[in-house]
């Protein structure tokens, strides 16, 4: 084993799990992963739970109280996810503690058949941070287009949150602007900024996976030699959009207020080309101020042979333009591929979200007494 996991710390990236089971907290798994791997976070998703609560393990107990009181299949799934939450949160609460907030955070989505409603998402954001009731909790929210006012409201309520699904650059702007009004809708609301917490995901591999697909069908040398390159220009164009916007007046006067920079954080980093190094979206977006939540196999490859070199992200703004743009000028359009990925993102996780209340519903009937 190498270092590279408490050099990549050193360098300022802050290392998360996107992984979360009942098995994985009650086995001793995640407290030994903040322990010995440098874990200081925890990210979920619809993916993630459907996948946790599929394989049944740990959940049993809990899944036939449930049916013993006949609640509904949406109210068993927040019950068990919120639960799984909760006792994460209070794992990582010396993180959290030690950290001023920063770290030791553990994230749980809005559902995500509300993507497209407003309203819907605040209610649901509102009653998941009452639900859990840990103050290191980031509730998640999707970056669409109706997702943007709802993260302005529930930042302005005091609710930390972690923006999900952000794959355009200007999607990011609006995400971080979405932010600073709810910290200064916040601040006129006399709240403490300080408490006050945000990450916004930005999302790695699936760009170049549809890029890469777009390049192989161009065929030429000069697209073939463009593949690989896309998602890390992508990213590092988004670090450049938050130096900008985090060093402007408009924040000054939030930061004066002992206001937080919302940090962006590699999401998707686990390498889908095997053509590709298994740690190519964690070593090559290193800089300070960023979170990088990574799937346990990609935690457990860079422990073994990452190759952390120091920032790999600041100096290359002028190389990761002309890389979007040498793929632009191959006739593929940035704005439909970062589009396409929102809208199958979204997708997959309402696709998630629908087997787990299927599969959910068919235990709790499963389990159900009979009837005297």
């Amino acid at each position: 084993m190498t270092d590279a996991l408490k050099r990549l710390s050193d360098e300022g990236v802050a290392i998360w799990l996107d992984d979360l089971s009942r098995k994985r907290i009650t086995s001793g798994n995640l407290a030994e992963l903040i322990d010995q791997q440098h874990v200081v976070g925890v990210t979920t998703n619809p993916s993630i739970f459907q996948k946790a609560i599929s394989s049944g393990d740990g959940y049993e107990q809990q899944l036939a109280d449930l049916a013993a009181r006949k609640v509904t299949v949406d109210e068993a799934i927040r019950m068990i996810t919120t639960a799984d939450v909760r006792d994460a949160a209070d794992i990582l609460r010396p993180v959290y503690d030690s950290t001023e907030g920063q770290d030791g955070r553990v994230s749980i989505e809005v559902d995500p058949r509300l993507a497209h409603d407003t309203k819907a998402t605040i209610a649901e954001a509102k009653q998941l941070a009452w639900l859990v009731d840990r103050p290191n909790t980031l509730i998640k929210i999707p970056a669409t287009k109706a997702g943007l006012p709802a993260i302005t409201e529930v930042i302005g309520r005091g609710i930390s949150v972690n923006v999900t699904l952000i794959f355009s650059l200007e999607r990011y702007r609006e995400v971080m602007d979405a932010y600073l009004a709810g910290l200064e809708k916040a601040k006129a609301a006399g709240l403490d900024l300080s408490l006050i917490h945000s990450v916004a995901s930005f999302f790695v591999s699936r760009v170049d996976t549809e890029i890469d697909k777009r390049l192989d069908s161009v065929g030429t040398d000069e697209a073939k030699a463009l593949k690989g390159k896309a998602a890390l220009a992508n990213a590092r164009l988004a670090y450049e959009a938050y130096e900008e916007v985090f060093s402007s007046d408009r924040w000054a006067a939030l930061d004066r207020a002992h206001a937080n920079k919302q940090r962006p954080l590699w999401a998707s980093t686990g390498v889908k080309d095997p053509a590709y190094k298994d740690t190519l979206y964690v070593v090559d977006l290193v800089a300070p101020g960023t979170v990088n939540t990574m799937p346990e196999a990609t935690l457990e490859a860079t422990a073994d042979h990452g190759e952390v070199t120091g920032d790999t992200i600041r100096g290359t703004y002028e190389q990761a333009r002309a890389e979007l743009d040498a793929v632009a000028k191959l006739g593929i359009s940035y704005d439909d591929v970062v589009q396409l990925l929102e809208d199958e993102g979204v997708e997959k996780f309402e696709a998630s979200w629908n087997d787990l209340l299927k599969s959910t519903e068919a235990e709790l009937k499963r389990l159900t007494p009979a009837e005297d």
